[in-house]
């Protein structure tokens, strides 16, 4: 067999195992990860705001339950399948941050609430919140639901301030939903890499979201929470005020995509890079270039390519190669590596690399100390 477990279970410990990895692995950085928990978790809690961090960018029990022991009220969850495995693993506080929709998933919802510990979920539509008020009527359970408005990319989410009170109206006559408040998600601003331009956009959608409370207030619906935010815009919205808790998840690894933008104003970078992918050279016969082990199957490519972090001149260009390699291209690097030689890279977009794997190796320097399970790994349904 060739699982993680089999594969490297016996090198925990080993000062030094991490270079007997077998290669491509996705590795994480101990240290760094627990520091960006607790940046996170000390900087919300100075300005008396809830942390309720993404756990669709880790996908991970063990993750999870540190993030909770520093304080964060719970984790989101892009779907009922992520919010089952790690509910397994004995997560509470999950907040499912994609509409519940099809038959099927709405029982599987009905059964996740009637187990697991301050379960939410968000709804947008007056049908959908019927047919889970039926589900949980037939499970005896019950569910808080905070409602999802649309920031303006039209993916999911009410439309309008009006649609807003009509759908907490609706909510209000059932009897197995209670309302909470309001979830608010800007992602396409998470990643506009200039901190003015991105402030500027948030708080031109901030307004917006301002507005839609206002008339909630108006009609008996203020909301308790108001939920969203991300890495990308962390720092703004506890500026702005408005959040009652943040939903950031990036931030417990970084990713070139965030580390490509101006988190702070100032240029300087808040949190550490925790992820990496440990790959080798196998392949060193021309001047300019080398091959590693490395491609599509092991780095996501929707956020760029991959940029050396340790092993190899920070300078080398990263290029696919196709499913199981990619070249690093800088000028006389087949004369520096060899075949073998490691490599670290920080990866281009972090949540949809990190399903690609089955494990985290957790390292401490050049030891590995843990394998952790992608826990929710694949369950996007």
């Amino acid at each position: 067999m060739s699982d993680d477990l089999t594969l490297h279970a016996h090198l925990i410990g080993r000062q030094g195992g991490r270079a007997d990895l077998n290669t491509p692995v996705l590795v994480l950085d101990l240290a760094a990860l627990d520091r960006n928990i607790a940046a996170l978790a000390a900087l919300v809690a100075a300005h008396g705001v809830g942390l309720r961090p993404h756990a669709k960018t880790h996908k991970s029990v063990d993750i999870a339950q540190r993030q909770l022991a520093a304080g964060a009220l719970g984790v989101c969850c892009a779907k009922i399948g992520e919010a089952e495995a790690l509910a397994e693993g004995g997560v509470t506080g999950i907040l499912i941050t994609s509409p519940v929709a099809a038959s099927r998933a709405i029982e599987r919802l009905a059964k996740l609430a009637a187990r697991a510990g301050g379960l939410m979920a968000v709804v947008d539509h007056p049908a959908v919140a019927a047919r889970i008020d039926a589900a949980l009527a037939n499970e005896g359970a019950r569910l808080d639901v905070v409602i999802d408005i649309d920031p303006g990319i039209a993916r999911t989410g009410v439309a309008s301030a009006e649609a807003a009170v009509a759908l907490a109206q609706a909510i209000a006559a059932l009897r197995s939903l209670r309302y909470r408040g309001v979830q608010y998600y800007c992602g396409s601003q998470q990643h506009i890499e200039d901190y003015a331009e991105r402030r500027a956009a948030i708080e031109e959608r901030t307004a917006y979201l301002q507005s839609v409370i206002a008339v909630l207030a108006d009609a008996g619906f203020s909301p308790d929470i108001v939920t969203g935010s991300g890495t990308g815009t962390h720092r703004i919205d506890l500026d702005l005020g408005v959040f009652t808790e943040l939903q950031a998840g990036s931030y417990v690894f970084m990713d070139k995509q965030y580390l490509d933008c101006d988190l702070v104003g100032d240029g300087s970078v808040p949190f550490e890079t925790s992820l990496g992918v440990d790959a080798r050279v196998v392949s060193a016969n021309h001047g300019g270039l080398v091959t590693i082990d490395a491609g599509f199957k092991s780095l996501s490519t929707d956020g760029g390519v991959a940029v050396v972090r340790t092993g190899a001149p920070e300078t080398a260009f990263f290029a696919f190669m196709g499913d199981e390699h990619a070249a690093l291209v800088a000028p006389g690097i087949g004369e520096q590596l060899a075949p073998g030689d490691p490599v670290t890279l920080t990866v281009p977009h972090c949540d949809p690399t990190v399903n690609l794997y089955d494990h985290y190796h957790v390292v401490e320097g050049d030891t590995l100390v843990a394998i952790w399970p992608v826990s929710a790994r694949g369950r996007a349904r």
